[in-house]
This record gives C-alpha cells, structure tokens and sequence, in this order.
C-alpha cells in the first residue's frame, strides 16, 4: 500500500504559506514588511497603499506565536470548508473578512493597527457551526459557538488591555455566520 501527500486544500495552504512568507519577511527585515504591505491603520485614502493593505493585513502577523495560533484554526478548518464549499468560496471569505475588518478599524479606531489572519479564523469557526445546518433552524452548535468565542471577544475587548484586536474576530465571526447562513439556506 503506497501512500502520497496530496495538496488537498489549495486556497488554505496557499494562505498558510504566503502568511509564513510574510512573517518570514517580518522577522527578517525588523518589521519593516509589515508596516508596509501586511498592516492596516488609518492612513491617507489618497494613498494607493492604504487599499492594498485593506486586504494584506490577513497576511502579516505580530510574532511567531500569532501565526502559529492562526495557521492551527486555518490548517485545522479550512480544509473541511474549502472541500464543502469550494476553493473559489474559500477566496471570497477571505477576501470579504479581510476589507471588512479593515474598513471596521479603519473607520471606528483611528489609531489602531491592525495585523494577522484571526477575523479569517472567527469566520471559519463560525461557518464551520453552519455545516449541519437545514433551512428552518438555528444549529445548537451554531449559538454554542457564537456565545463563546464573540461572547469571549467581548468580555476580553472590554476587561484585557493588549494589542489583541478583538473587533476583528467579532467582526470575523460575522462575516463566518451570515456566509454560513446564507450558503446553507434552501434556494
């Protein structure tokens, strides 16, 4: 019996690795990389690179431990999601969690910012709770989920003072629970 490795989810492996890239970079260059192509803040909308970033920021993380943690969510989840619902849906969430934690920071915490794919993971928890769903009901699993991991954001937003920003997992989570709703519901 002969056994082959197999690239079996092409869009979360490819993320993994452009992440490492990038943190790779970070490390390398002092935190320069980051700064500027893998972090959001509020910078002049005149600038081209302000909306690059928009996107890019899912790519860069603060250290090593960040992207470890959030390479476990992603390699852990993403495959099962990109297997049920395609690579090409997998590309969209990204992207739409990516301009939608931007925009949020952008627009509500001026001197916030913001790096690291952990809104990515919240809305693959959370869409991850929708792969059972049937039109009509609301999954356990689904109000288990968002209580704990939005509730936990919440509570930590408001007692925790670090530089975890908690509005991009909530916001991540969001993004997982309305894509989760809307790609499970009956047509």
């Amino acid at each position: 019996m002969k056994f082959k490795i197999s690239f079996n989810a092409p869009v979360v492996l490819s993320f993994v690795i452009i992440c490492f890239l990038a943190m790779l970079a970070n490390y390398i260059t002092g935190g320069v990389s980051n700064e500027l192509l893998f972090m959001t803040c509020h910078t002049s909308l005149s600038s081209p690179m302000t909306y690059v970033r928009f996107f890019t920021h899912v790519f860069g993380h603060s250290g090593w431990e960040h992207f470890i943690g959030n390479a476990a969510y992603l390699l852990l989840l993403g495959p099962m999601l990109e297997e049920k619902y395609g690579s090409g849906k997998i590309v969209e969430i990204i992207l739409i969690t990516a301009f939608a934690t931007a925009l949020v920071n952008y627009l509500f915490f001026w001197n916030v910012a913001l790096c690291g794919a952990s809104g990515v993971c919240f809305a693959f928890i959370l869409l991850t709770s929708f792969t059972g769903f049937k039109d009509g009901e609301i999954p356990v699993t689904f109000i288990l989920v968002a209580i704990i991991f939005i509730g936990q954001e919440m509570i930590q937003g408001i007692t925790v003072q670090d530089d975890v920003s908690n509005i991009s997992h909530i916001v991540g989570g969001i993004v997982g629970a309305v894509i989760g709703y809307r790609l499970n519901k009956k047509k």
